[in-house]
């Protein structure tokens, strides 16, 4: 009876192990459990419904308890800080890997090429969307405020910043670090993208002599994605602190004054998503919206830390799961959070165009233009980080001088606000960017894509393997009770 028990359990463990196996993964002895169970789980474990906790809880402590509040600010800049501790290896070891992947180094010029050409047209259709908005519905009317009675010093800070950046020379130059560990020391992506490629062309060109090289960033890639799934347990705490903090500090009642400005914002921002990023994909042959459910996780993040940065690894992970090239993966989305930074555009040219309607200033079309032109050039120095876009706006209105810069003391209350916004369609716009590219390459798994898109593959490979093994023993012939198999002979 005995042998009879132990030979009807081997069988789905084998098959889980034989599965499991065939698609590169280890797992080990388990008991049958059913499918549902394995892919399943109890819904306070759910990532997404705890960061949507968190925040629903911090929103409430920052406007019962506003000094309590503030308090938390450490537990989000934690989180933050932690992210960017593996950013810059994560980017390093799937840059080279995808570059050493690759049989032909011109394919690299070839999808970065690609890439900034989908990139500067995206990001002037933002431009030119946030523009068109800001004069059909005009959320500066009313306001007739005086340049006068400002108070410029609390936006100093700011403007400080922005008169740090050296132009378009400046910013070229520094894409190149002075060292190879300074590019991962500053925290800048693109010097860290600028030595992961070179390092990997470097690492192709060697050819067989490198070999080890390559095989050793692989599986040490494979530690920084564990290290960022420990991380990422943490994300509900990041939010509670981020949101508890921005609550706390400016209030609910702050928002009433601009309430519409942030509508007009959170609207055009919509509109962007479903239409342009919509039609893209829908020429690509997705669902723009399937696509958003996929990434739950990260877009939950995303809105409770204000930084689309703090989701950067998990993105490149779940795409790459979702069937694009690891190759393709590892370029683009490090280079679109720098060049492709669609909610920063919309905000630019709306946050502009509201100043100088508030402030009762007239832009002729030529000056319009020329805003198009200057925000293109200054949001590319602008990273996906809290205040980034703040920055950058000073540097335009630096620029274009017909809108004081001190005008912008208007908005500074509710830019935090608009930053959950921001960082929501600079990342929704990086996801679509790689899907679309990997199928210009012809490097998208179509067919797991639509599986994983609508839900009949979750996209983790150990997961998919364990799933299909338990259920291809289910459908095999169970020995009746009380009946021994065969022993092996």
């Amino acid at each position: 009876m005995q042998a009879s028990v132990a030979a009807s359990r081997g069988a789905p463990i084998n098959a889980v192990c034989l599965l499991a196996h065939a698609v590169g993964g280890q797992v080990d002895t388990l008991p049958h459990e059913p499918e549902n169970d394995i892919m399943r789980q109890p819904f306070y474990k759910v990532l997404y419904l705890q960061v949507l906790a968190a925040i629903a809880a911090g929103i409430l402590l920052g406007h019962l308890y506003p000094h309590y509040a503030t308090a938390m600010k450490p537990l989000g800049d934690a989180f933050i800080k932690l992210i960017r501790m593996i950013i810059g290896p994560v980017i390093f070891c799937t840059v080279v890997t995808g570059i050493t992947s690759m049989s032909d180094l011109k394919k690299v010029g070839r999808v970065g090429g690609k890439a900034l050409l989908y990139f500067e047209v995206v990001s002037s259709i933002a431009l030119a969307v946030g523009l068109l908005f800001g004069h059909l519905l005009h959320p500066g009317n009313g306001f007739n405020v005086s340049i006068a009675s400002l108070d410029s010093r609390a936006i100093s800070g700011f403007v400080s910043q922005a008169d740090r950046h050296d132009g378009l020379e400046g910013f070229l130059l520094g894409i190149i670090p002075a060292s190879f560990g300074e590019a991962f020391t500053k925290g800048d992506t693109l010097p860290i993208l600028f030595v992961s490629v070179m390092f990997g062309i470097a690492v192709s060109a060697a050819g067989e002599h490198a070999k080890g090289v390559s095989t050793a960033i692989e599986k040490l890639s494979a530690v920084f994605f564990s290290w960022v799934r420990i991380i990422t347990k943490a994300a509900p705490l990041g939010a509670f602190g981020a949101i508890s903090f921005t609550v706390g500090t400016y209030g609910i009642a702050s928002l009433i004054p601009l309430m519409k400005l942030i509508v007009t914002f959170y609207v055009t921002a919509f509109v962007f998503v479903a239409v342009v990023l919509g039609a893209v994909a829908r020429v690509s042959g997705f669902s723009v919206w399937r696509l958003l459910a996929y990434l739950k996780d990260e877009l939950f993040i995303v809105l409770g830390t204000s930084t689309s940065e703090a989701a950067l690894p998990q993105l490149m992970q779940k795409l790459e799961r979702l069937g694009c090239s690891k190759a393709v993966v590892g370029l683009v989305v490090p280079t679109g959070y720098s060049f492709n930074l669609d909610g920063a555009n919309i905000y630019m040219t709306l946050a502009v165009l509201f100043l100088a309607q508030a402030t009762n200033i007239h832009l002729t079309m030529g000056q319009e233009l020329t805003l198009l032109a200057v925000t293109m050039l200054t949001s590319k120095g602008s990273s996906a980080v809290v205040g980034a876009g703040f920055i950058a706006l000073a540097a335009s209105l630096a620029v274009v001088p017909t809108v004081p810069v001190a005008s912008m003391v208007l908005i500074l209350g509710i830019d935090r606000f608009m930053a959950e916004c921001r960082s929501l369609v600079n990342i929704i716009g990086n996801a679509v960017a790689v899907v679309v590219v990997s199928a210009w390459e012809g490097e998208l798994d179509r067919p797991r894509m639509h599986a994983v898109l609508h839900g009949t593959r979750d996209g983790d490979p150990a997961r998919e393997a364990l799933s299909d093994a338990v259920a291809l023993d289910e459908r095999q012939p169970k020995p009746r009770a009380g009946s021994a198999l065969p022993a092996e002979q």
